[in-house]
């Protein structure tokens, strides 16, 4: 068996059946993989449970900054992987007390919203999106409805209007999609953010964006900018599908039937299960080798990239035999909002989920008789290597009043 040869994560197999793909790399390479992204630029992707806590445990050894990175001269400027691995003055490519300190502005720009306003909010906002399709009996959800309500609310929790908010949703897809037009789109999310920086500077608000202007971190324009950037694309893309994968999951499997007919605790129940079995944290970058370390195996060079696997550990066969109940219920231990210093921030975090169980409790609360319009396996995934999530997600109802909320 070939244990040398990377793995091509550009392979079509992969997006079509990423834990299929998991298993086949298990086989050959066991927890860390060699693999080559787009244009065959080399990683590693750590796919073993225990292998991925610790390289998230262990900050001084698997450090955070981009600029660590040993393979910088083999990226061209239109790599299409670049808005998500460039170095950006951000919490995501900070380290220490600048990562610390980064964390604790995000944390106190988000708890700065009331939480019964920001309950409201997110419920007027999924009443609106579902009135503008009730009427019909049928729709994609996944359009209409679960990509639109997280980057709505954050959209407005930061200042802007609907109309720019979808805009700026649009280009985060496509930057998350890591085609063609990536670099492109991020430059318009930057604009857009620039603008709404200077307004904010002007005439401050009871937003984020104001708020994080005045904390006593000190943003200037670009900082700024770069930390809006990575609020709205782990807020945004992970939460939507999110709402989304549980959809899914409640439309097609049994044990979830109950809750479209009333039975709320099990939207809670499935959203859980999500983040274990098709987690929207498919993979991340990454983390930067320090020094040259041993690792599930392989000697990994100082500046090598890790690409951390999420879904593949949170489905590791060494840890369901250790603890077969895990993946269920609500055992919290998956990694899906990572671990360690640099997991997803508290207050991010509790947002997520208040925006995804709202979510779903007024959408089975206005349409009870929701059903999926087409077999299961025709449900096609997001060719996406950073995110897990369905292209469609198309429903039928009994048609519905709407409610006219503005």
């Amino acid at each position: 068996m070939d244990t040398t040869t990377p793995v091509r994560l550009y392979d079509p197999a992969f997006n079509a059946d990423p834990q299929g793909f998991y298993r086949k790399m298990r086989a050959a390479h066991g927890p860390v993989v060699p693999v080559l992204m787009d244009g065959d630029i080399p990683a590693w992707l750590v796919i073993g449970y225990r292998e991925l806590h610790r390289v998230l445990g262990d900050s001084d050894t698997f450090a955070r900054d981009p600029r660590r990175w040993n393979s910088w001269e083999k990226v061209p400027p239109d790599w299409p992987l670049l808005p998500v691995l460039a170095p950006l003055p951000n919490l995501l490519s900070a380290e220490g007390e600048d990562h610390r300190r980064r964390t604790r502005a995000v944390n106190d720009a988000i708890n700065g919203a009331d939480p019964h306003e920001l309950r409201t909010l997110i419920s007027r906002i999924a009443d609106r999106l579902i009135d503008g399709f009730c009427g019909a009996g049928e729709a994609d959800l996944r359009s209409r409805y679960s990509e639109r309500i997280p980057a709505l609310v954050l959209c407005r929790m930061f200042g802007l209007d609907d109309a720019t908010g979808d805009a700026v949703t649009s280009d985060m897809n496509t930057v998350f999609n890591a085609g063609a037009d990536a670099v492109a789109a991020h430059g318009r999310i930057v604009a857009v953010f620039t603008g709404l920086i200077a307004a904010r500077r002007a005439e401050p608000g009871p937003d984020i964006v104001s708020r994080m202007i005045t904390h006593a971190v000190g943003y200037g324009d670009e900082d700024l900018n770069a930390e809006l950037i990575a609020i709205l694309g782990g807020g945004h893309q992970t939460t939507g599908e999110w709402i989304g994968n549980a959809l899914r999951s409640m439309l097609t499997d049994d044990r979830f039937g109950a809750s479209l007919f009333g039975a709320r605790s099990s939207a809670r129940e499935a959203l859980v299960e999500v983040l274990w079995e098709d987690s929207p944290s498919q993979m991340n970058a990454g983390r930067f080798a320090a020094h040259d370390v041993e690792l599930g195996g392989n000697l990994i060079r100082e500046g090598d990239l890790l690409l951390l696997g999420y879904a593949a550990a949170n489905n590791d066969p060494r840890l369901r035999a250790e603890a077969p109940e895990t993946g269920h219920g609500v055992n919290h231990a998956h990694l899906s909002f990572s671990h360690g210093e640099h997991s997803c921030p508290h207050a991010a975090r509790g947002l997520a989920e208040t925006m995804a169980v709202t979510a779903i409790e007024v959408l089975l609360d206005r349409l009870p008789d929701i059903e999926l319009s087409v077999p299961a396996d025709e449900v096609r995934w997001r060719p996406s290597p950073w995110v897990r999530g369905v292209v469609a997600l198309p429903v039928t109802f009994t048609p519905a009043t709407p409610q006219g909320v503005l």
